[in-house]
Formats: C-alpha cells, structure tokens, sequence
C-alpha cells in the first residue's frame, strides 16, 4: 500500500475530498517528522510509537576493499514500535 492508497481510503472512509486527505496526511507526517527532529517519541495509542534510536560509532569494513578498515560515525535512526493492538491484528 503506498501513500496515495492511504489518502484515498482515508478519503473514501471518510467523505471528505481525496485534496483534503492528502493534506491531513502530509500535516501528520510533518508533526510526525519534526517531533522526531527534537528527538520526542510520537505515540499513537494502539497502533505504535515512533522514536529516535541512537546508533554508536564503529569500526565497519569497506565493502570494496575488505582489508580496509573504516569508521563509522554515531547516528540516529527514526525507528517504529508497533503497539499491542496493531500486533494483534497481524497475528
């Protein structure tokens, strides 16, 4: 399912124009985004929780040269946590 497909359900199920849907999902997206900039969780109750994870500095090997030796420096990664109710679901 890609983003059209959302905004097109969320339209249909809704009864609003698909214009509007896009521009509610890009205004959550958004919210979403730059919550996770400041490094906050974003949960949204029953389906999951969105949040920053730190990933530390390391010593990686260069892929075209395996004798080499590179570093690779700390980051933060976006990562999902699905909720008990979305689990469930799957299940």
């Amino acid at each position: 399912m890609t983003k059209q497909d959302l905004v097109n359900a969320a339209a249909t199920a809704t009864g609003v124009t698909k214009r509007q849907a896009s521009e509610v999902m890009e205004a959550i997206l958004a919210s979403i985004t730059k919550s996770l900039k400041k490094g906050e969780n974003v949960t949204v109750t029953g389906f999951g929780t969105f949040r920053v994870s730190k990933r530390a500095a390391r010593m990686g090997v260069n892929p075209r040269k395996p004798g080499e030796k590179i570093k690779i420096p700390a980051m933060k990664l976006p990562a999902f946590k699905a909720g008990k109710s979305l689990k469930d679901a799957v299940r």
